[in-house]
């Protein structure tokens, strides 16, 4: 078997796609050799075609062969991405970045917000203790919601929260956090910036380790560019690390969240 250097580019077969919620679409690539070493919490690069520029993905789930992805209809390029035909080949470079660590003995609150909620899937279904742990889905509105029924599979409960009351719980991932807090031993989030400051708040109050896969623009996707540069603490010093490479996830008490 031909071995795959670390940013090479290769071909995924798409397999399946559908569209789960009004601009919202899920996607499988097959490709065995690098969905064996796919790890929750990396992320893919796609090629688009037409465009010259790569669109970072997260990775919701790995079946077997295939690659799982679901994102949202932002622009051009994922526009052109959503109307892939299932047989069509994508360029893919994956995986990427640095996931999430689980420990098997602990309990966890697996945090999604928006469409942060999708690499929470994969980590949870990798977590020893997933039935004896949470997930909470945070979205605008009724219509937003998504993947509820395959976190329901996996963990103890899922809760889903609304911004407008909608649907589930009334309020931000936050409150939900809030009631169940004392019930897991670590939370790991993905989400809007806010979302994930106002959650590492909470576990520091409440003294839990707390990890956060950053949302950042990115160009290369390697860190070769200084696009997604954020900043982080280490030993009292700061400094700027590259959210593709160094991250996406980071411990939340090393990130420097802006004000």
């Amino acid at each position: 078997m031909k071995q795959v250097k670390k940013y090479d580019s290769q071909p995924f077969e798409l397999v399946k796609s559908s569209e789960i919620a009004e601009g919202i679409f899920d996607l499988e690539l097959k490709n065995p050799q690098l969905a064996k070493i796919t790890k929750p919490g990396q992320f893919v690069h796609i090629a688009v075609p037409g465009k010259v520029l790569r669109r970072p993905i997260s990775v919701c789930d790995v079946n077997g062969d295939t690659i799982r992805i679901v994102f949202r209809i932002k622009g051009e390029g994922t526009r052109i991405l959503s109307e892939t035909r299932v047989g069509d080949k994508l360029d893919l470079i994956a995986p990427l970045g640095n996931g999430f660590e689980i420990n098997n003995d602990k309990k966890y609150a697996f945090i999604g917000g928006g469409i942060g909620a999708p690499p929470m899937l994969y980590l949870a279904k990798s977590c020893a203790k997933a039935k004896e742990s949470y997930a909470i889905l945070g979205f605008a509105n009724k219509s937003a919601v998504i993947l509820e029924n395959d976190f329901n599979d996996v963990v103890k409960k899922t809760i889903v929260t609304t911004d407008d009351g909608s649907y589930g719980v009334h309020g931000f991932v936050t409150t939900a956090l809030a009631e169940i807090i004392d019930e897991v031993d670590e939370v790991c989030a993905c989400g809007p910036t806010p979302m994930l400051k106002a959650v590492s708040e909470i576990c520091s109050k409440n003294q839990k380790p707390c990890q956060v896969s950053l949302e950042e623009r990115m160009g290369c996707g390697i860190g070769a560019c200084l696009v997604c540069a954020c900043k982080v603490k280490h030993g009292g010093e700061e400094e700027y690390l590259h959210v593709c490479k160094n991250g996406p996830v980071f411990k939340a008490e090393e990130v420097v969240w802006n004000d």
